[in-house]
């Protein structure tokens, strides 16, 4: 699997305009992969990935049910709810971030270091300060908190920016933009709900863990 990060014609204005210019030239990737342990809820989650000279632009759509966030303070466990996560690795050799983003626009952000096996936790992770965190810009479509759960069909969003500067700080120099190939994943839960669920973009093998970067899968940036 490969996905191809184009440069955006302009600026994303970051306020959940899925079909704007500035996203006019992104590829639209989809989470077709659930776990089997799931309750059988499949929520049609797209995203869009885009690139300007300073940084990454993230942006998910999601038709859901079920929805629910109670987390947010920043580096809670947003995976308990309502959830959208982007794992990605710009150097092989130098651990990934973990983006996890519930649909009330909180963040859990750790740079993670090593992976000792397949259903153990990451054994070195370093949490991303709040400060640096900060450089980031992040749109939600859903209130901060979403409870009691809503059952009914509704569609959120979360579109965010990523400054690359976030990346040379635990990755070191990336050079440029152009031509640069990343692994990565795309994931979407909501442990939590009534309805528990996840997917990914590439499979995992059926393994009810996110930190597999042996799966993890191409991201190209065009030139």
């Amino acid at each position: 699997m490969e996905y191809t990060v184009r440069r955006a014609p302009e600026r994303p204005s970051l306020k959940g305009l899925w079909d704007e210019p500035a996203w006019s030239a992104a590829e639209v990737g989809r989470l077709t992969h659930f776990n089997s342990r799931g309750s059988g809820h499949r929520p049609e989650v797209q995203f869009k990935v885009a690139w300007r000279d300073d940084g990454l632009f993230v942006f998910f759509r999601v038709d859901d049910r079920y929805v629910r966030c109670t987390r947010s303070d920043f580096q809670a466990s947003v995976c308990k709810d309502s959830c959208c996560e982007f794992f990605v690795q710009p150097h092989p050799d130098k651990g990934y971030f973990n983006f996890e983003i519930n649909c009330g626009g909180t963040l859990l952000l750790y740079y993670i270091r090593d992976r000792p096996g397949i259903e153990g936790a990451p054994a070195v992770r370093e949490p991303v300060s709040a400060a640096a965190a900060g450089t980031m810009e992040i749109y939600h479509s859903m209130p901060r908190i979403v409870y009691p759960e809503i059952e009914e069909p509704i569609e959120w969003r979360i579109e965010y920016f990523i400054p690359f500067s976030l990346f040379e700080k635990y990755f070191g120099a990336l050079g440029p933009a152009e031509g640069r190939a990343w692994r990565a994943n795309f994931y979407k839960c909501a442990d939590e709900s009534s309805h528990p669920h996840w997917a990914s973009w590439a499979p995992i093998d059926d393994i009810l863990n996110f930190h597999l970067p042996g799966y993890f899968q191409t991201i190209r940036f065009a030139k």
